[in-house]
């Protein structure tokens, strides 16, 4: 059984520990983070095809087609659709791994974000742990939504890369290929959200300010239209702007954030550190004045005597 190395010993009040406690830590906390992950991924298994069908089934819906080829080549020319395939034998098999490992990850990540921040919390301050708590809070509902924003997007996405094809030609998308972009965008659309995250933390830590920020707001509203058009190829701008206002009023809502973290910042500093952080030394060089000689005295008896005779050149009688 897997135990803490904390819980073997008194706990330090600082999360202090020695090098062989820290690494026998953190070896107990990535067993149990792998083991949890190993376990749903076992249990994924027996429902990947309904994982499978989660994320195709919106795309089979706008561009899927539901007629054999025999039947769509009877049909005007200008018909375009997709049929989702697989190439060769072992594909199944490790397209099954595959998708249900990428369920353990995510479904198993309240675990290993829990053993990963029972690793690194102990040596966090009360104001540290504070924070840290606020951005997983905000964090986490952010990626969230711009994952959920762009699997609603992926159909009409579909749709309108699917018109690319030219006339006569049958479009068979492979499974594999699709899920790789159905991830990529979630991840893409999820961490677009995680923007104003991110520029709170630099403003937390002092990089940029609120007012910095507040004088980027042309470039950053040109970048996250450039960005919404890149990502949402659909020759819908509703679609695009769909995408962009969420960012635009969440870039505004850390600007003001960081802004009003500034002043308290600044009534902060006047106020002085809290009781578990460390005050700022003042290692501006002074003047010493005067340097005042001082006698040493001679540190064995016999050095006392100003007779005694040096030895070999030295005044040690040892």
């Amino acid at each position: 059984m897997l135990k803490s190395a904390r819980k073997n010993e008194e706990k330090d009040p600082e999360g202090r520990m020695p090098l062989a406690e820290h690494l026998r830590e953190l070896r107990n906390r990535l067993a149990k983070a792998m083991l949890a992950i190993v376990l749903v991924t076992v249990v994924a298994a027996f429902f990947y095809n309904d994982i499978i069908n989660f994320f195709t089934e919106p795309i089979l819906d706008s561009v899927g087609c539901a007629k054999s080829f025999e039947q769509l080549a009877s049909e005007p020319k200008d018909t375009t659709c997709a049929q989702i395939t697989i190439n060769g034998l072992l594909t199944p098999f490790t397209l099954a791994l595959k998708v249900s490992l990428m369920a353990g990850v995510v479904f198993a990540s309240p675990i290993w974000l829990y053993q990963l921040w029972a690793f690194v919390a102990p040596g966090l301050h009360k104001s540290e742990k504070k924070y840290a708590y606020a951005f997983v809070a905000t964090g986490v509902p952010l990626f969230l939504g711009g994952g959920f924003f762009a699997y609603k997007v992926l159909p009409t996405t579909a749709k309108v890369l699917i018109e690319f094809t030219p006339f006569g030609v049958d479009n068979l998308l492979p499974l594999d290929d699709l899920l790789d972009l159905v991830t990529r965008m979630v991840i893409v659309f999820g961490l677009s959200f995680e923007l104003p995250l991110l520029l709170v933390m630099l403003n937390m830590t002092g990089i940029i300010s609120g007012k910095r920020m507040a004088g980027w707001w042309r470039g950053m509203i040109m970048g996250i239209t450039v960005f919404a058009a890149v990502a949402t190829p659909s020759t819908d701008p509703l679609t695009m702007m769909a995408l962009a206002g969420p960012i635009w009023i969440l870039y505004f809502a850390a600007t003001g954030f960081s802004l009003l973290n500034d002043r308290r910042r600044a009534r902060r500093e006047a106020e002085g550190p809290d009781d578990d952080e460390a005050s700022e030394l003042d290692l501006t060089p002074e003047d010493i004045g005067e340097i005042e000689s001082v006698s040493a005295n001679r540190a064995l008896p016999a050095q006392a005597d100003s007779e005694h005779d040096r030895i070999n050149g030295y005044d040690d009688v040892t």
